[in-house]
């Protein structure tokens, strides 16, 4: 079974993406797949500086990230370059990374995709779990822990699609806003349904 986890910034994917891992389960995380795809020396990062100039790296032959941050922040059309030049590379390196897990004999592999549905990534998956908390809870917590002030907090929020929407479109739900201990069972109440574990 193909699990896609998914939430929204400070709903706790990663705490519970970690407790996937606890249980031995294989985890394509789509963040650490973004950074990977542009490592020097890959295709991927050969097209982003045909297109933005040498400019696009660092020293050390890296991808500047503050540099092409500072380009595609205020151009949309560029943006939408940078972007069609990535997102096919991490797909791609996605299924790849599944379909290994899924040949070496694993019964089950999560894909952790923070932007699954923004990015229409459903068919890459047989079931939808999704890490919600309520609007106050995610609010608090964004803003603790990156130190922003309501208003900017409000505004990343407002970059993703609503959980409300996203608990809609998932087979499973888990309701991140007690302790530690109440979200991990409900996951294995979920796994356990899934047969999974």
């Amino acid at each position: 079974m193909i699990i896609g986890l998914t939430g929204s910034i400070a709903s706790g994917k990663s705490t519970v993406a970690n407790m996937l891992k606890e249980y031995g389960l294989p985890i394509v995380d789509a963040d650490v797949v973004a950074r990977l795809v542009v490592e020097p020396g890959t295709s991927t990062l050969q097209k982003i500086v045909e297109a933005f100039g040498e400019d696009a790296l660092t020293e050390d032959g890296a991808m500047n990230r503050q540099k092409i941050g500072a380009i595609i922040f205020n151009d949309e059309v560029k943006r939408k370059v940078l972007n069609g030049i990535i997102h096919p590379a991490i797909r791609q390196e996605m299924l790849r990374q599944r379909d290994e897990h899924v040949e070496n004999g694993e019964k089950t592999v999560v894909m952790d995709i923070p932007l699954l549905f923004e990015s229409k990534l459903q068919h890459f998956v047989e079931k939808i779990l999704v890490v919600s908390v309520s609007e106050e809870t995610q609010l608090k917590r964004l803003m603790e822990r990156n130190q922003l002030s309501e208003g900017d907090a409000k505004a990343r929020i407002q970059t993703q699609l609503s959980l409300s929407v996203k608990e809609q479109g998932a087979d499973a739900v888990i309701n991140n806003n007690g302790t530690i201990e109440e979200t991990a069972q409900q996951l294995e109440t979920i796994l356990r349904n899934w047969n999974v574990i």
